[in-house]
């Protein structure tokens, strides 16, 4: 590729935001012409349309923007992706460039700190990972205390609030909100969390299987201590597969960081009001166990099982055609083009199965594949592969189940979390986050006292909440 490509393209992005520089906007109900800054980035700022009104008591206008289809919060420096290009980078660094040279805490420490370690800060960043990787035997209780059948994300999103409870040196409710100014006390709590996450996402998954944790090595890799806890049985000579560490590490590297999501977005919104950082991390464990978010390689698994067999294919591309069935793995809230972590995880899958075995489904995921890519109906909608399509597979293939996937999503996301958690303490603009509303309701009306209150057509009621036959059953001798 041409040197001056990535140049060009900077150049080009630039320049269509710099050409511009204030925006010129007419009032149609009044006629008043207003005039909005237009920044170097290409944004304006909403509270600047405030100015803009229709009287005496409006109160200027709001953006109206459902799911922030077109709201930037936040400058960020982490990561950048141009869906229409299929383009992620982070920190500048194509995905695909990390993904084949670097390893998962490598990446971790370029989102953290915005630059590749050199070999002595890779080897001090380590070590501060794994001497913080025990976690508080009170959390490990607590853990095997919940219910076997307990969803491992709901084990992870509990485990990391109450973390905070073991750790209260790190919450500003507690210690003064100026605690996070402190790069000592940031760093520490980084390390806290990547060290712990794996150790908390191991205990979950032997939770499942009604086996007791297992304490990290120190003298593993990051993702070789995590297939280590899962699959040692408590024998320290144990030795995970290479091959298959490097598979997962890889997977952690492209689920590490992906911009303004949902979880990412949730964690800024919490940081903003000065809660302590598990907490936070809490709360984007909670938004990523959401299936519109960190469950869509599951339901493509859902979909390959339903098709079946490579002969059905035609039928299902009809289906979806017609709206009768549903394509999961293709298309993308960003990308318009095809994912450019989807591309990584094929290659991934081959590898996983010469070392476990093949997945029949294999063979329906890469038919239909083709099957898409070569219809018009998919292409014209720009629907393309993305990180989900083959990812569910290899989780699978490696043996693990359906609901601890999304924990393998969570456990490299604490990297891209943390480093927005940490650029956002930094952030001359960082306020509380308070969204604005429209709000729709009645307008006003005088209290009435319940006596005198009548059913209204308007508005709901409680429904019928049904009763269980273990309740019947209890009534039905509670008299005798």
């Amino acid at each position: 590729m041409d040197r001056a490509d990535p140049a060009r393209g900077r150049l080009a992005v630039l320049s269509s935001h710099l050409l511009a520089g204030v925006l010129a906007v007419v009032d149609t109900r009044t006629g008043k012409r207003y005039e909005v800054k237009v920044s170097e980035d290409g944004t304006v700022r909403a509270t600047d349309f405030k100015k803009i009104t229709a009287g005496k008591d409006d109160k200027g206008l709001k953006t109206y923007d459902p799911g922030y289809l077109n709201t930037a919060p936040v400058r960020s420096s982490i990561c950048y992706i141009d869906g229409d290009e299929g383009i992620l980078r982070y920190r500048g660094y194509p995905i695909e460039e990390v993904a084949e040279s670097s390893s998962f805490v490598e990446v971790a420490y370029l989102l953290m700190y915005g630059n590749l370690p050199t070999q002595s800060q890779l080897a001090g960043w380590e070590f501060a990972i794994s001497q913080h990787s025990a976690v508080p035997q009170g959390l490990l209780d607590i853990i095997q205390s919940m219910p076997h059948d307990a969803h491992p994300m709901g084990v992870l999103a509990s485990a990391m609030s109450t973390l905070s409870v073991f750790h209260p040196d790190a919450n500003p409710a507690l210690r003064g909100q100026d605690l996070y100014k402190s790069k000592q006390v940031r760093d520490k709590q980084i390390v806290r969390v990547l060290g712990k996450a794996p150790a908390i996402a191991a205990a979950a998954y032997l939770r499942l299987a009604g086996r007791p944790a297992v304490l990290p090595s120190n003298n593993l890799s990051y993702s070789e201590n995590f297939l280590y806890m899962l699959d040692s049985l408590g024998d320290k000579e144990y030795k995970p597969n290479p091959r298959l560490a490097r598979v997962l590490d890889i997977l952690f590297i492209l689920h590490a960081e992906h911009e303004m999501n949902c979880s990412t977005a949730a964690v800024r919104h919490l940081a903003s009001s000065g809660v302590d950082v598990f907490t936070a991390l809490s709360g984007a464990v909670g938004a990523l166990y959401g299936p519109l978010h960190g469950g869509a390689n599951e339901a493509v698994l859902k979909m390959l099982n339903e098709i079946g067999a490579v002969e059905n294919i035609p039928d299902f591309i009809e289906g979806v055609k017609n709206r009768k069935r549903k394509m999961s793995g293709f298309g993308h809230r960003v990308y318009k083009n095809y994912d450019p972590r989807a591309k990584v995880v094929r290659k991934l899958a081959e590898e996983v199965f010469s070392i476990v075995g093949r997945d029949p489904l294999i063979e329906v995921a890469v038919a239909l594949e083709k099957a898409a890519l070569s219809d018009e109906y998919f292409i014209k909608r720009k629907l393309y592969p993305n990180v989900d399509f083959y990812s569910g597979l290899i989780y699978r293939a490696m043996g693990f189940p359906t609901e601890f996937f999304p924990v393998l999503f969570a456990i490299p996301r604490m990297a891209g979390w943390l480093a927005h958690w940490k650029e956002s303490l930094d952030d001359p603009d960082n306020k509380i986050m308070r969204p604005q509303q429209v709000y729709t309701g009645v307008w006003l009306r005088h209290y009435t006292p319940v006596r005198e209150r009548v059913t209204s057509n308007q508005g709901e009621e409680l429904g019928q909440i049904a009763t269980s036959n273990a309740t019947r059953r209890r009534r039905a001798g509670s008299s005798l």
